[in-house]
């Protein structure tokens, strides 16, 4: 997705919210970060949904006290909406501190057919 200024499609906002919502009902960590993941997979085109991601993720890594996580997702959050507006936000790219901050990945393929009709 191309840098834009244009509100988050609404599909794309449902889409993220529910992964938001997915995050917090989750019983287990996998699924917990999971859903967070695949919230920042589709927020990376906007700048103010994609800090959101890293904050949840950042909320998520101190209640786990994952001490590098949590380091790892302060240095995103001060990156995540200057990177979004500036088009840099590496596609696919899963936001978690165990990953480079400018390594591209695959984006799943639901994920990707919602974003490519945005």
């Amino acid at each position: 997705m191309a840098f834009t200024l244009a509100p988050m499609p609404a599909p794309v906002r449902a889409a993220f919210e529910a992964e938001l919502r997915a995050a917090r009902a989750a019983r287990d960590l996998d699924a917990m970060w999971t859903a967070l993941e695949r919230a920042h997979i589709l927020s990376q085109s906007w700048a103010w949904p994609h800090t959101r991601s890293h904050w949840h993720m950042f909320l998520l890594a101190l209640r786990r006290r994952d001490r590098r996580e949590a380091v790892g997702q302060a240095v995103r959050l001060t990156v995540a909406g200057p990177s979004s507006l500036l088009d840099l936000a590496p596609p696919g790219n899963t936001g978690r501190a165990s990953v480079g901050l400018r390594t591209e990945m695959p984006v799943p393929g639901d994920l990707a057919a919602l974003l490519a009709k945005a």
